[in-house]
C-alpha cells in the first residue's frame, strides 16, 4: 500500500498533573477509571442518570452518527471486490412482408449471463480508503462516548445545583420563620414600652429580606428542574430527590493517576487520534492516483434465437478484457490533491496535540479548584459558626438591654449570608469534584 503507515507521534507529557499535591511518585489509580455509579452514589442522581443516558437525544444522536459510519465502512470495503452482476433477457418479433425483396419473419432470442468487473487493488487505494472509514467508525465511537461523559457530568452538575437550591430555600424559610417570630416579640416589647418604633421598622426589614430571597428561588429551582428535565429526554416538569447536598460523597484525596494514561482513557483525545489516522490514510489514496489503475472484466453466458436450445453447448459465449489507465495531464489535480491530503494530516495532527494540552489544563484546572474549594468550604464553615454564634449573643445582650436593635439587624444578616454562602461553597466543591471526574475520561465506561 502505498502512503505512509500510521505511527503515534511522540508526546512530551509532564510527570504529573500541576496542582497534584502528592509525592512525585504518583500511582497509577485515577478516579477517571472508576464507574460513574461507583462515584456517584445517590441512587435517585443514578435513576436519573440511566435515563438521560437512554433518552438523552444527544446521546441518541451520536448513536445514529455511529451507524452512519459503519454503513460507510461497509459501502468502501466493498471497493476492494469484484462487482458480480447476473441477467436474462428474452424478446420476440414478428415483421409482416413489406414487399417480395422483404418477406415476412419472426425472430425469438433469449441471453442469460454472468458479468464480472473487478478494479484491481495493486497500490492499495482502497485498502487505505477503508483504513480510512475505519479510522472514522472508530472516531464517531469515541464522540459517541465523549457525549456520554458530557451528559453524566451534565446531569450531575444540575442534580448538585438543584440540591443547593433547595438547601438554599430551606434555610430561607427557617430564617423567615424565625425573623416573624422575633418581629412579633419586637412588637410586643414596643406596645409595652421595652423597644422603640425604630426596632419594629428593623425587625420588618429582616423579614422581607428573609421573605424576597424565597421567590427567587423557587424561580431558580422551577427552571433548573425544567433544564434537568430536557437533559434526561423527557418534557419540562418536577425531578425527584435523593441524598441532600451534603450527604453527597466528598473524598479527601483523589487519585488522579499518571497523565500518559490520559491519552488512553480520555475519549476526545482517543476521537483526535482517529481522526488523525484517517487523514494519515487519505494520503496513500492520494499517492495512488498517481499510477494505473488497473481493472478486469469478463461476462460468460448463454445466447440463442431459439428459446428451446438456449442452454445448449453449442449456445455458449464469454468475453474478457483487462484494462490499464495511467493519468498522463490531469493540470496539477493530482499534485493538489496531495498536498490537499497532506495538509489535512497536519492539521488533524496539531489538533490532536491541542485536544491533548486542553486535556492537561483541564485536569490540572479542576485539581487546583476541588483543593481551594475544599480549603474555601472549611473556611465558610468556620464563618458560619461565628456568624451563628454572634446572632445569637446579640439577640441575648437585645434582650437584656445590652445592645441595640441595630446590632441584632446586622448579626442577623451576617448569619443569612454566611450560611447561603455556605451552601454555595458545598456545592462548588462537589461541583469541581463533577469537573474532575470529567477531565479525567470518567463517565463513559
Amino acid at each position: 500500500m502505498l502512503g505512509p503507515n500510521y505511527k503515534r507521534p511522540p508526546i512530551d507529557a509532564p510527570g504529573v498533573y500541576r496542582g497534584d499535591s502528592r509525592s512525585p511518585i504518583t500511582s497509577s489509580e485515577s478516579l477517571g477509571d472508576e464507574k460513574w455509579w461507583e462515584v456517584f452514589q445517590d441512587p435517585v442522581l443514578q435513576e436519573l442518570i440511566r435515563t438521560a443516558l437512554q433518552q438523552n437525544y444527544d446521546v441518541r444522536i451520536a448513536a445514529s452518527r455511529v451507524l452512519q459510519a459503519q454503513a460507510q465502512l461497509g459501502i468502501t470495503r466493498a471497493n476492494q471486490f469484484p462487482i458480480v452482476s447476473a441477467g436474462a433477457q428474452a424478446f420476440s418479433e414478428r415483421n409482416p412482408k413489406i414487399s417480395s425483396s422483404f418477406p415476412s419473419y419472426e425472430a425469438n432470442a433469449g441471453e442469460v449471463d454472468l458479468s464480472v468487473v473487478w478494479n484491481l487493488d495493486f497500490w492499495g487505494k482502497y485498502r487505505r480508503q477503508t483504513e480510512a472509514a475505519r479510522a472514522n467508525l472508530l472516531a464517531s465511537q469515541w464522540g459517541h462516548r465523549v457525549v456520554l461523559t458530557s451528559i453524566v457530568s451534565s446531569v450531575v452538575t444540575a442534580y448538585f445545583t438543584l440540591r443547593e437550591l433547595d438547601l438554599a430555600l430551606e434555610l430561607s424559610k427557617q430564617t423567615l420563620a424565625a425573623r416573624r417570630d422575633s418581629l412579633r416579640l419586637t412588637t410586643v416589647l414596643a406596645k409595652n414600652g421595652s423597644a422603640s418604633a425604630l426596632d419594629v421598622r428593623q425587625s420588618e426589614q429582616l423579614v422581607y429580606t428573609a421573605a424576597e430571597t424565597i421567590p427567587d428561588l423557587e424561580r431558580q429551582s422551577s427552571q433548573q428542574e425544567n433544564f434537568l428535565s430536557i437533559l434526561l429526554g423527557d418534557n419540562p416538569g418536577p425531578v425527584p430527590r435523593g441524598c441532600s447536598l451534603i450527604e453527597q460523597p466528598n473524598p479527601p484525596t483523589i487519585p488522579v493517576g499518571l497523565p500518559s494514561e490520559l491519552l488512553e482513557r480520555r475519549p476526545d483525545i482517543r476521537e483526535a487520534e482517529a481522526t488523525l489516522v484517517a487523514a494519515n490514510a487519505e494520503i496513500g489514496v492520494a499517492k495512488a492516483a498517481f499510477f494505473p489503475s488497473i481493472s478486469l472484466t469478463g461476462t460468460a453466458g448463454y445466447e440463442s434465437f431459439a428459446l428451446n436450445n438456449l442452454f445448449t453447448h453449442s449456445q455458449r459465449m464469454w468475453n474478457g478484457a483487462a484494462s490499464l489507465t495511467q493519468p498522463v495531464f490531469a493540470a496539477g489535480a493530482l499534485r493538489s490533491g496531495m498536498r490537499l491530503a497532506e495538509a489535512q494530516e497536519q492539521e488533524m495532527l496539531l489538533t490532536y496535540r491541542q485536544t491533548i494540552m486542553n486535556a492537561f489544563q483541564e485536569v490540572s484546572n479542576s485539581l487546583v479548584a476541588y483543593q481551594k474549594n475544599r480549603e474555601f468550604r472549611e473556611q465558610q464553615e468556620l464563618l458560619t459558626a461565628a456568624a451563628q454564634d454572634t446572632d445569637r449573643l446579640s439577640k441575648l445582650l437585645y434582650e437584656h438591654g445590652g445592645a441595640s436593635y441595630l446590632q441584632v439587624l446586622i448579626s442577623e444578616n451576617n448569619d443569612f449570608s454566611a450560611e447561603l454562602n455556605l451552601a454555595q461553597a458545598q456545592l462548588n466543591e462537589r461541583l469541581a469534584l463533577v469537573q474532575l471526574y470529567n477531565a479525567l475520561g470518567g463517565g463513559w465506561q
